[in-house]
């Protein structure tokens, strides 16, 4: 039963006033065809619309089976419209671009039932209004009669308990008025049926109860409804059910309604992509200049690491004083006479105080700890600790000659005039060794990659493999050569590829000044990569004697060749050169081996004859049998008697000539000793020169016969002096350290390889910290070499990007303001739309909805257009940008996160660019909407 209580409504237009319904009072039975007649402006329809939920009433109340609704909120008329009221237009007020099987489960969607089911009750009532077999045409593609029983067949499918029919045969012939008519007394049944009508002979033809209006008053009523009101309850508040529109069916309305417009969207999407190709043409290049600045970084830091030796000079801080200790163009005193300057001075004592010891093993416990904040800015190429490996290569010249690879076979013996005649202690212009000089190691550790990697890509990428392949095991090399596949011929003579002989001859010639030529030679890959390099490490050396102690054995060539049988045995596995455009080049050495040699290396010196006697003895020498630490002076005398009458004969004769040569006073008894061996003991006061004469005219049997009998009554004094100066058994490190055993905790030194410049400055600011927390004997100090030389890079960097955001700025700002203006041309044109959804129990939140949907898909089309448009446009950018910079280096790309992203940003913003129209269309008044053509 429905209630129409003292309903009155007024409309102010301005100043004027119209009163459209006053204090109207009429009850409905729950089934029964009701014609409010009227004529125009009496207030017909605006009482439809009242008791249909789509305008309010200013006074009274409309009760519906015992619920009031004089406190309802809008949600509530939602609700109520939509389980309770179906509507009947007589434009019929259909979607145009949904099919009519989508015009009548609308309702239902709002409603909240299942896809399936509300498919199910949507044909079911398309086929009970004859139009099972149109399912799938749209309204334009129908008649008006059958436009008119889908809009009945949408009123009805919800169920609803109140049928309002606004002329619902206005637009139609006599013959499909009837047949409407047909329908709604059919529909009356059992519900109520309320229509609005200005044709009187088929109200009174189908209408079971015809109410009229005039002035917004009744009139009369031919089938009045009288309820007792005491026997009623009193009206309460309750809310009829749920009305929501889920997100797909917003979508699939805007979708529909875009899908009518095709041209229209597209050219509407791609206005809005001009932003976006905007911008992602901007990221594209920044992001090719971005990442042409990544490889940069990345090689100048593979080149210029931060690298920490145990013993550092702290470049900057010298730098700096030497700047403060410079002439400046001012003096600070009168020019009246000459004037010392001390900044030289300054300048060496900076030297030295820069020099500082490094604990790298302290440095190294904080490097493993995977939390320190360091290592959020390591790079690619990670940390690489290296270690002070002792070893010797040796190689085998085409004559079978065994030579030592660092170039020690060439510098003995030849004497060079090289200035004015002055003889040099040797020259090998391989090594480039003068007098003492060490030489440069041919052999040179590559930079190790990450994740089990022998070889870092900053290699690989850099270096062309010409032949072979790089290594794979530790005992596998790579030859090195320059950018026009050559090697120094002197280094080729040093490397045993050529005659250790010819070498010789050509280093005499240049002695004596003779002229001579060089004859080039060449090598087909395979030939010079079946060079074999033997590598002996220094512990190697140390042969173990029958006393047990350990002696040292280089010099020996004889047992260097059986050492040699015991070797690690190198193989070239391949060769290799410098790409044309590398960025890294940094091998300086003519032979590449892995660090897996290195370890190799470590691990055989570790488990050697010599390292394990000296571990199992701390306390005493292993090679010559004496104590580290002596207490007493009797000990050291004892152990130098000892040490003395071990020597082999060549050594005793060694020892008395230096005891003869450098002992300025002996005692009596030491001429007595030497009477009775034949020799001449020079007596206190003789000079070491006649020492020496004495001991030029004996042989080395007399010698050693003589320190023999020197031993049995010794020179204490001598003897300690002897121990002090040339038998001190030295200490345990020194001895390991002689054997070449290295810790792995304690590197001599560590390079921090960084991907950029700002990671680099993180890294820096980390040693910072941990400095801050280390004891000052713990502290690390090193020279930023690319800080020095790169410090503004990264402000250019920035100052790039904040241009390149600014471009992006402005594309954004024209772009929410075109797709603001798009979004509210939309509103415009669906504004029936809006009161059809509305009058179905849309509420203002789905109509938002709706345009939401809307500009989501015109976004989403907008971003997709967009990032396609700019990836096309790249091919041609990309080629004027090789043309003009002559490089191809430069490659303008849009990553895909950014691509995605993007598209995202389109979606958003415009989204947000039509919150503002997508609120006025909520906004609506649904009956002026309805109205609208």
């Amino acid at each position: 039963m429905l209630q129409i209580k003292n309903i009155c409504k007024k409309y102010v237009t301005g100043g004027l006033t119209q009163q459209a319904l006053n204090d109207v009072t009429f009850n409905l039975r729950d089934s029964e065809f009701v014609a409010i007649l009227g004529q125009s402006g009496s207030g017909k329809t605006t009482l439809l619309n009242i008791i249909g939920g789509l305008d309010r009433y200013d006074s009274g109340d409309i009760v519906i089976n015992s619920v009031s609704t004089k406190k309802y909120s809008n949600r509530d008329w939602d609700s109520y419209r939509n389980h309770t009221i179906g509507f009947v237009f007589q434009s019929y007020n259909l979607i145009p671009h949904q099919s009519i099987l989508a015009n009548v489960e609308l309702a239902l969607t709002i409603s909240g039932i299942s896809k399936s089911e509300r498919r199910k009750r949507a044909k079911e009532a398309l086929e009970k209004m004859g139009l099972g077999s149109h399912l799938h045409k749209r309204p334009n593609q129908m008649s008006g009669g059958q436009m008119q029983r889908v809009a009945i067949a949408r009123a009805l499918v919800n169920d609803p308990d109140i049928l309002l029919a606004d002329e619902p045969t206005g637009a139609l012939d006599s013959e499909t008025s009837v047949q409407v008519m047909e329908l709604l007394k059919e529909v009356a049944k059992d519900r109520l049926v309320v229509m609005v009508t200005h044709n009187p002979e088929l109200a009174e033809e189908y209408a079971s109860r015809i109410i009229k209006l005039h002035d917004g008053r009744i009139l009369s009523d031919t089938n009045p409804y009288e309820v007792d009101e005491t026997r009623l309850a009193p009206p309460e508040h309750k809310n009829m059910g749920k009305a929501s529109m889920s997100i797909s069916t917003a979508l699939s309305l805007s979708f529909n309604n875009l899908k009518t417009k095709k041209g229209r969207t597209l050219l509407t999407s791609f206005a809005g992509s001009i932003g976006i190709i905007g911008i992602a043409l901007i990221l594209s290049l920044s992001n090719g200049i971005n990442a042409y600045i990544d490889d940069i970084q990345k090689d100048t830091m593979s080149s210029y690491p931060i690298a920490i030796e145990a013993q550092s000079l702290d470049l900057s801080s010298l730098l700096a004083a030497g700047r403060q200790s410079g002439i400046s163009d001012d003096a600070d005193h009168e020019l009246d006479g000459v004037y010392s300057n001390s900044s030289d001075m300054e300048l060496a004592k900076s030297a030295t105080t820069s020099i500082k010891e490094n604990n790298l093993t302290e440095f190294k416990k904080y490097l493993d700890i995977q939390d320190s904040e360091i290592h959020q800015y390591v790079g690619e190429n990670g940390i690489i600790y290296s270690y002070d490996v002792k070893f010797d290569t040796f190689a085998y010249d085409p004559e079978g000659e065994l030579i030592n690879t660092d170039g020690s076979e060439f510098t003995s013996g030849n004497t060079s005039a090289m200035t004015g005649g002055m003889p040099m202690g040797g020259f090998s212009l391989g090594s480039m060794t003068m007098g003492n000089l060490t030489s440069t190691s041919k052999f040179e550790e590559l930079l190790p990659g990450t994740q089990g990697n022998l070889i870092s890509a900053a290699v690989t990428d850099n270096y062309e493999l010409l032949y072979g392949n790089w290594p794979k095991a530790y005992n596998e090399v790579v030859l090195v050569l320059d950018e026009n596949n050559e090697i120094s011929t002197s280094v080729l003579y040093e490397l045993g590829i050529l005659p250790s002989a010819e070498y010789k001859e050509v280093l005499e010639k240049i002695s004596k000044g003779e002229e001579i030529s060089f004859e080039g030679h060449k090598w087909n890959y395979e030939d010079i990569s079946n060079q074999t390099f033997y590598i002996l490490p220094e512990s190697d050396y140390y042969m173990e004697l029958e006393n047990g102690v350990f002696d040292y054995t280089a010099e020996d060539r004889d047992s260097l060749k059986t050492l040699l049988k015991d070797s690690i045995e190198l193989k070239v596995s391949g060769i290799i050169k410098p790409e044309e455009d590398a960025s890294y080049t940094a091998i300086s050495g003519n032979i590449g081996y892995t660090k897996a040699l290195t370890d190799a290396l470590i691990e055989r010196t570790n488990n050697s004859p010599v390292v394990k006697a000296q571990e199992a003895t701390p306390e005493i020498n292993v090679t010559n049998g004496m104590s580290f630490s002596p207490k007493t002076d009797e000990v050291k005398i004892e152990e130098t008697i000892k040490y003395l009458s071990g020597l082999n004969l060549s050594d005793k004769a060694a020892v008395a000539t230096t005891i003869l040569t450098s002992s300025p006073e002996n005692n009596q008894n030491n001429s007595k000793e030497a009477q009775n061996t034949g020799a001449d003991i020079p007596s206190q006061g003789q000079t070491g020169s006649a020492g020496a004469g004495i001991s030029s005219e004996m042989n080395e049997e007399g010698l050693a016969a003589m320190l023999d009998a020197y031993l049995l009554e010794p020179d204490k004094e001598t003897l300690l002096k002897l121990y002090d100066t040339y038998i001190q058994a030295g200490s345990y490190d020194d001895n390991m350290s002689s054997f070449g055993v290295v810790s792995l905790d304690a590197p001599s030194s560590i390079s921090i390889y960084a991907d950029s410049f700002e990671d680099k400055d993180g890294i820096s600011a980390s040693i910072e910290d941990y400095n801050k927390t280390a004891g000052k004997e713990n502290q690390i100090t090193y020279t930023d070499f690319v800080g020095l030389l790169m410090s503004s890079i990264t402000t250019i960097i920035n100052v790039i990007s904040y241009v390149l955001i600014a471009f992006v700025a402005v594309s954004l700002i024209v772009s929410s303001i075109m797709i603001g203006i798009i979004t509210f041309i939309s509103v415009l044109e669906r504004t029936k739309e809006i009161g059809v959804l509305r009058a179905i129990g849309a509420s203002k939140r789905n109509i938002t909805q709706v345009f939401n949907a809307e500009t989501f898909i015109v976004g989403s089309i907008s971003g997709l257009l967009g990032v396609g448009i700019t990836c096309l446009l790249l091919l041609p950018i990309n080629s004027v940008i090789h043309a003009v910079l002559d490089t191809t280096a430069v490659n303008a790309a849009l990553p895909v996160t950014s691509g995605f992203v993007l598209i995202v940003l389109s979606m958003a913003l415009t989204l947000f660019a039509g919150l503002i129209p997508a609120k006025k269309a909520a906004g609506k008044d649904p009956v002026i909407a309805l109205r609208s053509e």
